[in-house]
């Protein structure tokens, strides 16, 4: 057993603290429109899907219940992939007391949902309260994480464009 999979086990499903493994997933349309989510514990600041890995899931598996769960969409019925990327990032104080004691950063894994359209979503009420489908430049401007904007710029190089003018460590320390 590694070292992670015994944290999860020993840690996480005694205490229910978060696991500080996440997935992010950018869902897109072909002419790079994003869905953008406002969270309902902070009015103002927008991300894509994410979530943590609960215990026994993969972050693949992960990224598919999240996309479910905050959009109503069944990621696998549209162009799902695994960007075999992820970001480590300092977790904020203010959400710090959902993990065990001591633990200060997460890894997120990045995913991708291509659908063949902007469409209507049904979201989680008690996580998000509205969505937008913007242009992925201004949903790089919009979002409040660098690890979303990363994943932003990631999706452009895949269509053989960049992400300019976006400072991505500012979005981070300027949003807060």
């Amino acid at each position: 057993m590694d070292n992670i999979t015994a944290f999860i086990d020993n840690t996480c499903m005694t205490q229910h603290y978060k696991t500080p493994i996440s997935a992010l997933i950018l869902i897109h349309t072909p002419d790079l429109q994003v869905l953008l989510l406002e969270r309902a514990d902070k009015a103002g600041f927008w991300q894509s899907v994410t979530g943590s890995i609960e215990v026994g899931e993969t972050p693949y598996q992960a990224a598919i219940r999240e996309v479910k769960e905050e959009t109503g969409l069944d990621a696998l019925a549209y162009d799902f992939q695994d960007w075999q990327a992820s970001n480590i990032y300092e977790i904020y104080p203010h959400w710090r007391h959902r993990y065990a004691p001591g633990v200060t950063e997460n890894t997120e894994h990045l995913f991708g949902l291509c659908l063949p359209s902007a469409m209507p979503v049904t979201l989680a009420p008690d996580e998000h309260t509205r969505y937008e489908w913007l242009d992925w430049r201004e949903a790089a401007k919009k979002v409040f994480s660098w690890t979303n904007v990363d994943a932003l710029r990631r999706l452009g190089e895949k269509h053989n464009l960049v992400l300019s003018g976006t400072n991505m460590i500012g979005i981070q320390s300027n949003q807060l």
